[in-house]
This record gives C-alpha cells, structure tokens and sequence, in this order.
C-alpha cells in the first residue's frame, strides 16, 4: 500500500512538472524567432521541386524570377517536358520563357504601395535565413492595410498569402525597461509570443516543411550551379593536392645535385 502511494505521489509531481513546462514553452513560444535557421539543401532535388510548385501556386501571381527560364528550371529538377508543362509553366508561357508575373507593375503599386520585389536574387541578398523567418512570423494586426504584419519586416506591404495553410495567430509583445544610448531607462516593447487565433489547413510540421521547400527553391534560384559548383570544387581541391605533390617531387630531382 505504501508502495503505491509513494507511485501515485511521483505520478502526481512528474503530471504537474510536464504541465508546468508546457505552459512555459506555449507562453514563450516564438520568442527565439531569431534563431530559427532555414536548415536548406539545394541538392535535394525532392525538397526544391515541391519549392518550385509552391511557389508558382502562391507567390507567382505577384513576384517574378526574372533570371530564371522554365527550361533550366526542367533541367535542373529532372523534370521531363511534359512534366514541366503541366505542373510549372504559366499558362501561355513557353519553356524558353523567362518566369514573370502577369501581375502589372502599375496595379501593384496602386494595390499594395509598392511594387513587389523580384525574387531572383532574394536568397543571396538577404540570406536564407531571413527568408525562412519572414514567411514563419506574419501576424495580425488591424492597424495594417492588409490586416497583418510580419516581426523580420515590420510594417510590410505584403499581405499574409499562406495563411489560409498556416491559419492566423496573434503577437503578443511585453514592456521592458533597457537602458538607452544616453544611459537613460526606457520602456521598449518587446516580442514575447505568438497565440493561434484560427487554424490553417496544415499543422505546424506540414507548414515548416512547406515553408522549407519554399526557402529551398529561392535559395537554388539564386544561383541554379551551386550544387554543380560545390561537387566540382571537391575535384579540384583534390587536383591541386596531387598536383602540389607532384610539383614538390619535380622540386626534388631539379635540387638534388645542388643539395
């Protein structure tokens, strides 16, 4: 009897233990989005083919890879023709085509304030990174005109077009004292968490690795031989190896009378 007893009392302190963790974790949930890396591998051509859908389904319609054509795009991600055709290509585009939006600069600045940003050299310019946390920290925020706001570019003009998969969650902030430049307290406010308002059509998991794929593919666009390049670089470090070897015997027979 007292064994059991002794159980339930542990059973009890572990229950409560987990339960308080949880809590701490969903309270502080969000606030290391800093540190959330986009972990991508160009060479893996699964993960950058669904980028390459996801990003003609949801971000096409607005943003443009002007450097990019569809036949390279086929090439690079082993699709067949017919593939391509069917699943990539725009309506009324070629595979020689460059890929750009039919969305006219004009009505995208009228729409949006500003013209949405070509997105072919993005991954280079900002980083993988930011780009992985950009998609993962949208918001709602009612003083915005597109009714959301984003924590990596506070105050964007783009609205959150995921977040029918990834549903929409609020940002609740916190006060904190901080000592400014002037040694001088100061009250700043501060992330602390996000809170799910309504849910999407995926769950977490299934929205990072959509997220993921999509940060994939623009980091491959950004510069379509990396993979090429890092395979070829390894040969040619080890050619200059045996090459510096040779020239170190050649070295050898030439000096060995005068040593």
């Amino acid at each position: 009897m007292r064994m059991i007893k002794r159980a339930l009392l542990l059973a009890c302190v572990l229950a409560s233990g987990t339960a308080a963790a949880a809590a701490e974790e969903g309270a502080g949930a969000g606030a290391d989005w800093l540190t959330w890396r986009a972990a991508d591998d160009v060479t893996n051509t699964a993960s950058v083919q669904r980028g390459a859908r996801n990003f003609m389904s949801y971000c096409l319609g607005c943003h443009a890879l002007k450097y990019e054509r569809y036949s390279r795009l086929g090439t690079d991600l082993d699709l067949t023709p017919e593939e391509l055709q069917k699943y990539l290509i725009a309506p009324g585009d070629k595979p020689g085509d460059y890929i750009l939006t039919t969305m006219p600069a004009s009505d995208a600045a009228t729409w949006f304030g500003k013209t949405p940003p070509d997105l072919s050299l993005m991954a280079r310019a900002r980083g993988a990174d930011y780009l992985y946390q950009f998609l993962k920290t949208f918001y709602v925020d009612s003083s915005k005109p597109t009714g959301a706001n984003n924590l990596r570019l506070d105050a964007t003009a783009m609205p959150a077009v995921l977040s029918e998969l990834e549903g929409l969650k609020r940002a609740v902030f916190k006060e904190q004292q901080e000592t400014g430049s002037d040694g001088k307290a100061m009250t700043v406010r501060v992330f602390d968490h996000f809170e799910q308002v309504a849910p999407g059509r995926l769950s977490a998991a299934q929205y990072d690795e959509f997220v993921h794929d999509t940060v994939n593919f623009l980091d491959y666009v950004s510069e379509p031989t990396q993979a090429a390049r890092r395979a070829l670089g390894i040969w040619v470090v080890l050619f200059l190896l045996v090459f510096t070897w040779l020239s170190w015997l050649l070295k050898q027979q030439y000096w060995k009378d005068v040593h």
